[in-house]
C-alpha cells in the first residue's frame, strides 16, 4: 500500500451550527479540526490507508488540540511542524441546506518549511496538494512548489484539488488561476467543484472544461456537482457517476472525504498506470467515493463525520 503525504494547512474550525449562513448573526460557535489537506489525511487513515500530514501549527493549544486530532485518527504527523505564529482560524456559519459562510483568520499554516530531506520520502508513493491556503504566499507556497518537482522527479502519484475560497480571492481571481496551473499539467488526478472547474477552464460546459484540463496535461478528472453525481473525464471518456441522495446537514469536508476515499482506492494499486487505462475500474471508485462524501455531511464536523470502511461496505 502506497502512503499518501498530504500538504497543505489544518486549522481551527470555529463552526456556528444551526444558526444560519451569516456569520455576523452567529452568537455561539464550536471549536473543531479542519483543513482540507487535513481532512483528506483522515480521511485516508480513517479508511485503512496510510497518510501523513505536511503542514504547519502554532506552538499553543490550538495547535496541540489540531495535532492531536490527526494523531488518534491515525496520520502521521512526524513531518508537521510548529511555528510561534499562533494557528491559523477559520469561522465558519452553517444554513439548515447545509451551506457555508467562511471567514479566515491566517496564522501559522503559512510558515510551513520545505525540507529536502523529505522528497527521498516520495519515491513511488503519492502526494496530494490541497491549495486552499497554500497558494496565498509565506514559506508554505514556496513549498508547496518545490515539493511538486521532489513528487514528479521521484515518481509519485501526484493530485491536485484547488479548494478555491472566493473570499480569499476576491478580485484577484486570475491569479489564483495562474498559481494553479502548473499542478493541474503536472498532476494524475485533479479534483475540482464545479465552479472550480469552470473558473480554472474559463469553460461554462463542464465537458469542454475537462478537454481543456486534459490538454493541460491532468490524466483524471473528477468534477464534483452535489446532488448532480460527479462528473469522471479519462481519456476522451466521460460520465457521470450519480451521487447518494442524503439530507446534507454539513456539507463541510464532503469534497474531502471524496478526494480521500478516491486516494485511498488508488494507494492499494500496485501500478497507477492500470487506474488510467481502467475506465470501469474509475467508476467504481467514483461511485464509493460519492458515498463517502454523502455519509460525510450527515453529521457537524468534517473529521468526525468521515465515513469507516465499515460504513462504506453497508
Amino acid at each position: 500500500m502506497k502512503e499518501v503525504f498530504c500538504i497543505g494547512e489544518l486549522l481551527i474550525d470555529f463552526v456556528a451550527e444551526k444558526q444560519g449562513n451569516n456569520l455576523s448573526e452567529a452568537k455561539e460557535f464550536t471549536k473543531k479540526a479542519g483543513g482540507a489537506p487535513a481532512n483528506v489525511a483522515c480521511a485516508i487513515a480513517r479508511l485503512g490507508g496510510k497518510s501523513s500530514f505536511m503542514g504547519c501549527v502554532g506552538n499553543d493549544p490550538f495547535g496541540n488540540f489540531l495535532l492531536n486530532v490527526l494523531e488518534e485518527e491515525g496520520v502521521n504527523i512526524s513531518l508537521a511542524q510548529r511555528s510561534e505564529e499562533f494557528t491559523t482560524l477559520a469561522f465558519v456559519s452553517i444554513d439548515e441546506d447545509g451551506e457555508r459562510d467562511f471567514v479566515f483568520s491566517r496564522g501559522a499554516d503559512k510558515e510551513f518549511k520545505y525540507s529536502p530531506s523529505i522528497k527521498n520520502m516520495f519515491y513511488n508513493n503519492m502526494v496530494h496538494f490541497g491549495a486552499a491556503t497554500a497558494l496565498l504566499g509565506g514559506n508554505l507556497e514556496e513549498a508547496y512548489g518545490r515539493f511538486l518537482f521532489d513528487a514528479i522527479t521521484h515518481d509519485a502519484f501526484v493530485s491536485f484539488d484547488p479548494n478555491y475560497r472566493a473570499d480569499l480571492w476576491k478580485n484577484k481571481e486570475d491569479i489564483f488561476i495562474k498559481k494553479c496551473m502548473p499542478f493541474i499539467e503536472k498532476s494524475t488526478l485533479c479534483k475540482f467543484s464545479l465552479e472550480e472547474a469552470k473558473l480554472l477552464s474559463n469553460k461554462e460546459d463542464i465537458l469542454d472544461a475537462c478537454a481543456f484540463f486534459h490538454e493541460m496535461g491532468t490524466k483524471v478528472v473528477t468534477v464534483t456537482m452535489g446532488a448532480e453525481g460527479t462528473l469522471l473525464s479519462s481519456h476522451k471518456k466521460a460520465e457521470i457517476v450519480p451521487s447518494i441522495p442524503v439530507k446534507a446537514v454539513d456539507t463541510t469536508g464532503a469534497g474531502d472525504a471524496f478526494i480521500g476515499c478516491f486516494l485511498q482506492q488508488i494507494s492499494g494499486l500496485k501500478e497507477t498506470n492500470e487506474l488510467i487505462a481502467d475506465f470501469d475500474l474509475l467508476v467504481k471508485m467514483v461511485a464509493k467515493a460519492n458515498k463517502a462524501g454523502a455519509i460525510t455531511t450527515q453529521n457537524y464536523g468534517a473529521i468526525r463525520s468521515l465515513p469507516t470502511q465499515d460504513q462504506l461496505n453497508t
